[in-house]
């Protein structure tokens, strides 16, 4: 019965309100706001757990290492002119989404909406010889998810990144998916379910 009592019930609320959360009687309920400077601070804080204010995540340089030490990245198919990872690059005015992607492609997409139609066409590269490493959130609860990632190789990081010159790790988990190309992916890719 205690271990019960603290767990948080799951609500949908504004993230201004979530300031204003008190636990009453074993469930949580809106309460009054706090009031100045803390108040201030902390909304901020937790601001970034429910916005879109940007999509896009740097990559961690540590991570992006480690992985080009195995995959030797042809193409950063989402980046811009300061953050590009690959000699080979697209940016967002030239739509990697409508050009053909070869070699060994890194991807680290915009995570808003525009995140499916990615994912949709690394799977769809993989399957004219494209090997595409992918860095996305693990938004296992998502249709491009189900649809697109669970058909690659997933891999799950343990913690959360910190992303670019971020101060403080990411408010999602990540993984990195990888849609391998040419003979080994059509080897181990799993055929899609009707």
């Amino acid at each position: 019965m205690s271990s019960k009592r603290n767990v948080l019930a799951f609500r949908t609320y504004r993230s201004s309100d979530l300031i204003g959360i008190q636990r009453r009687n074993g469930r949580s309920r809106p309460g009054p706001k706090p009031q100045g400077e803390w108040s201030s601070r902390m909304s901020s804080r937790l601001d970034v757990h429910f916005s879109s204010r940007t999509p896009e995540w740097s990559t961690p340089d540590d991570l992006l290492g480690e992985l080009n030490d195995i995959f030797h990245f042809d193409l950063d198919a989402c980046a811009s002119r300061a953050n590009a990872k690959c000699m080979r690059f697209f940016t967002k005015e030239q739509d990697a989404l409508t050009r053909r992607w070869h070699g060994t492609v890194w991807m680290n997409p915009p995570y808003g909406r525009e995140i499916a139609g990615f994912m949709r066409k690394a799977y769809e590269e993989s399957l004219v010889g494209a090997t595409v490493v992918c860095l996305v959130p693990s938004r296992t609860d998502t249709e491009w998810w189900h649809r697109y990632a669970k058909r690659g190789q997933i891999i799950l990081l343990r913690g959360r990144l910190k992303f670019g010159g971020a101060t403080s790790s990411a408010p999602f988990p990540s993984a990195i998916v990888i849609f391998w190309g040419g003979r080994l992916g059509q080897a181990i890719r799993p055929e899609p379910r009707p």
